[in-house]
């Protein structure tokens, strides 16, 4: 469960990405920035890091996000860093993702998978989702390459593992 400044956060990120927009798009690109922050000890630290002034730190958020997101995601992202919270930022896009999810009806499936899916798949994947638990679902990919193939899809408290790795696992045990 989130504490309050994450969600006080998490809801002004959503109402400044709803507002300056589009929404499902700025959403994602956090989503994909918090994924890397999580996954990058270096980078987090850097950002994080009182010493280093916060231009200095803003600029390295456009240095990465300039062209690759939109000027709404990257004014976000360098707010949060302004702020000192880039440590609480993963949770923070969480609380977002599960807010307009939650406006649309929907839920969030956290799917694994060792290589980028396209958008087809991502849509194929949400359908099959949604009739295997019952509910609306969209899909936020999480590059793995751990999992070696397939995918491990996780739904609330539903876990759907259909990795290459798991099934090694498998094989491994019934020898």
């Amino acid at each position: 469960m989130a504490d309050d400044r994450t969600t006080a956060y998490a809801e002004a990120l959503f109402a400044v990405a709803r507002t300056e927009g589009p929404l499902a798009e700025v959403e994602d690109e956090l989503f994909r920035v918090a994924q890397v922050v999580k996954g990058n000890d270096e980078l987090r630290d850097k950002l994080a890091d009182p010493h280093i002034p916060v231009a200095t730190r803003q600029q390295i958020i456009v240095d990465l996000l300039s062209g690759k997101a939109t000027p709404t995601t990257v004014s976000l992202v360098s707010l949060v860093v302004a702020n000192g919270r880039i440590r609480e930022f993963p949770a923070i896009v969480d609380e977002l993702v599960a807010k307009t999810a939650a406006e649309g009806n929907k839920e969030v499936a956290e799917v694994r998978s060792a290589i980028a899916l396209t958008e087809d798949q991502k849509s194929r994947l949400a359908e099959a989702l949604g009739k295997a638990t019952g509910k609306q679902v969209e899909v936020k990919v999480i590059i793995d390459p751990s999992i070696r193939g397939g995918l491990v899809a996780q739904v609330g408290d539903t876990v759907i593992d259909g990795s290459v790795r798991r099934r090694l696992e498998q094989l491994k045990n019934a020898l």
